[in-house]
């Protein structure tokens, strides 16, 4: 079963990159995941569908309300230094980890 990874952030622009890099990582490692960004605007409507949420930095405040929310999902804030440097390989590591799959 396909596992869906999915990025919450405010714009999406940098986010939507990022997304990018996690997918070439994903496809690069035969790893099975589906990788999409939303803007926080959109919670409601993806985190029950989600297996994780990954929050950009910048949105790093809305963790605890959001696990509080959806205690039975795995919320978590990306680092400001994977983020910052678009290392999406290391995103869907960290992910992996979360979730158990590594």
């Amino acid at each position: 079963m396909t596992k869906k990874i999915t990025l919450l952030c405010t714009a999406g622009i940098s986010t939507t990159m990022l997304v990018e890099k996690m997918k070439q990582a994903v496809k690069d490692n035969g790893w099975d995941y589906e990788i999409a960004a939303y803007g926080m605007i959109d919670a409601e409507k993806v985190v029950p569908e989600s297996s994780i949420i990954l929050l950009g930095p910048q949105l790093r405040y809305n963790e605890k309300k959001l696990n509080e929310s959806y205690p039975d999902k795995i919320i978590r804030s990306i680092s400001m230094k994977d983020y910052g440097s678009m290392d999406g390989e290391a995103v869907v590591m960290f992910a992996r980890k979360e979730m158990g799959d590594e």
